[in-house]
């Protein structure tokens, strides 16, 4: 995942445009960047890697020089960005974010039609964002040009396009991301996460709908393309991406998680009686309060994660580091380990091994029992719109393996795969039993979907669940 900022201001932005791109550093790992566009000095741009170093701490010296009243930067997964370009467009910079599947097509096509040739960076691959501006470029207005690179990419986009007079601000064609947009006397600005403006001065104005493109100055916002009806937003925001304090389609994220510790304590109901409830820092700790709030289970951390000095746990290039990291930051707190029952709440079950490492930590910390409930429903089919995980396989995640072990095959049907998704079927408990024995838990139940989907309280034909139930 990555997240996007972007600042159009009567006077000078950059402090803004710094705060408000640091506000998205939960959401990638690996490089940081902002652009500015300033009347006398033109267009600057600074890029770092932010692996091993905080954002802020990266940037801190570029703030002190660039100038700008117009802004964007991002926080990414991969790529360095944004980029600055020139066409005959004009001089732009851009930033995205989403998953561009059919990116070696795209860049064939583009040789084609008489690209004869792109930067290439150091891991041999062409900066997606250079080819989007490629793309963008074919056509004879900024609008044109974003509007045929969301249709020519399979997968997912959205973007933030600067020029000298303003920001274009594009959501994905069914709205898989959010955009969202806030306003202070003077200026507008342009966010992932509705939250990073707020200590900003500016307040909320609006969201844009799926497949909008909007242009922002200081002086105005102004809808170049309407929206679409259709949106297919990720579920995923509010279960796991999402900070707590963001809403998305006007849901708190923190309430909707608190929601679904609510519906997993009515599922379990009179079948297991915890001393404690405990969430996996971070994203699972909102999922436990609503847990221990619905069931008056006191609410306890049985272990602290230790993070000044520790790199986020999946950083590292391999599962085999990300997971000594993992384990490394967990502190136990043993009085409240020791002979106790607790129930375990996590955001999610992808590759399993990290939770079952925490579980095997709290068995040898002393727990009587580990119970688990992961605030979702078990993931079954990899993500083809965003960059969900690091996978670089369907097989790494724990329900494959574990559906193609049940039925004894590596080729498993989608008609197979359905019933295991069926939280009612006697292959889902098959599974269910399957996936808590291998991680030595003492009882594991999911959120089921229609729960998960009540949880959120928006129309269920807007909201992408294809991690779950394959349903696009």
């Amino acid at each position: 995942m990555s997240g996007f900022f972007g600042v159009a201001s009567k006077e000078d932005c950059v402090f803004e445009l710094f705060y408000g791109v640091d506000y998205h550093s939960h959401l990638g790992t690996r490089r940081g960047g902002m652009a500015v566009y300033d009347k006398e000095k033109g267009f600057d741009r600074a890029i770092h890697n932010i692996q091993n170093s905080p954002f802020r701490t990266k940037f801190e010296n570029d703030v002190a020089t660039m100038e700008g009243n117009i802004g964007i930067g991002c926080i990414s997964d991969f790529e360095p960005q944004p980029l600055l370009m020139q066409s005959k467009l004009g001089s732009f910079a851009l930033t995205f974010i989403g998953k561009i599947n059919n990116y070696d097509d795209l860049i064939q096509e583009c040789y084609k039609n008489g690209r004869t040739h792109f930067n290439e960076m150091t891991n041999g691959q062409v900066n997606v964002v250079e080819l989007l501006g490629a793309l963008i470029s074919e056509k004879e207005t900024f609008e044109e040009g974003i509007r045929y690179a969301q249709e020519k990419v399979e997968g997912s986009l959205s973007l933030l396009l600067m020029t000298k007079e303003g920001i274009y601000a594009a959501r994905d064609m069914v709205g898989r991301t959010p955009v969202i947009i806030g306003k202070k006397e003077g200026a507008y600005c342009v966010a992932f996460e509705s939250f990073a403006y707020l200590n900003l001065g500016f307040q909320h104005y609006k969201e844009l709908g799926p497949g909008e493109i909007d242009f922002i100055t200081a002086d105005e916002v102004k809808v170049i393309r309407e929206k679409d009806e259709e949106m297919k937003i990720c579920t995923f925001l509010w279960t796991y991406y999402g900070y707590p304090t963001a809403s998305y389609e006007g849901v708190s994220v923190e309430e909707m998680r608190n929601r679904c510790g609510e519906y997993l304590a009515k599922r379990d109901e009179g079948n297991i009686e915890p001393d404690l409830i405990a969430g996996v820092p971070d994203s699972g700790i909102a999922h436990a309060v609503g847990y221990s709030n619905a069931t008056k289970i006191p609410y306890g951390r049985p272990f602290i994660k230790y993070t000044p000095t520790w790199q986020r746990s999946f950083m590292p290039t391999t599962q085999k580091q990300r997971e000594l990291i993992a384990n490394m930051k967990l502190i136990p707190v043993q009085p409240m380990i020791e002979d106790k029952k607790l129930l375990l709440i996590d955001d999610s079950i992808v590759r399993g091994t990290q939770l079952r490492d925490t579980t095997e930590f709290l068995y040898e910390s002393g727990a009587k029992e580990v119970h688990v409930r992961p605030a979702c429903p078990p993931i079954v089919y990899g993500c083809k719109y965003l960059n969900f995980s690091r996978s670089k396989s369907v097989m790494d995640l724990i329900t494959r393996r574990v559906i193609c072990d049940l039925e004894r095959s590596q080729e498993v049907s989608d008609e197979i795969l359905q019933q295991y998704t069926d939280p009612d079927s006697p292959k889902y408990k098959e599974m269910n039993d399957e996936i808590c024995k291998r991680l030595k838990f003492t009882s594991l139940e999911f959120l089921r979907l229609d729960d998960l989907i009540e949880a959120i309280g928006i129309e269920p034909c807007k909201l992408c669940t294809y991690c779950w139930n394959g349903k696009e």
